[in-house]
């Protein structure tokens, strides 16, 4: 059998900051780190609950553009916890934005979506309260 995995990458303006932020907010655990030449992260892979994921910085020549460059999230990160709410209000003690308040949805799952400081947009899900 093949190993395989996805790991999305979310291209941010600074990775030092945006790793401290999904650390502080989400209790992600940085366990892998590339650096340049520079000295500055090319790449951080953070692990939560299992999944990983991984932050870079925006490098237009290359393509990777932020959403700021995009004008907007290109993707929807989405995450299912225990505390949807407390998840939230940590994202947004840190920075974050509410897009869509979290509450309860007609389709049996509390949810709501928040806009991280970098521009990523996650959707936080959980059960009802």
């Amino acid at each position: 059998m093949t190993h395989h995995r996805i790991l999305p990458r979310l291209i941010v303006p600074d990775p030092d900051r945006a790793s401290a932020y999904y650390r502080d907010a989400l209790g992600a655990e940085e366990v892998f780190r590339a650096l340049g030449d520079d000295g500055r992260p090319t790449v951080v892979e953070h692990r939560l609950a299992g999944s990983s994921f991984r932050v870079s910085p925006a490098v237009p020549a290359w393509g990777w553009l932020s959403p700021d460059d995009l004008g907007g999230s290109a993707v929807l990160m989405e995450i299912e916890v225990d505390d949807p709410d407390g998840t939230g209000a940590r994202m947004t003690a840190d920075g974050a934005e509410v897009a869509v308040p979290i509450e309860n949805r007609p389709y049996g799952k509390r949810s709501g979506r928040i806009r991280d400081p970098f521009g990523h947009l996650w959707i936080i899900t959980g059960e009802p309260r």
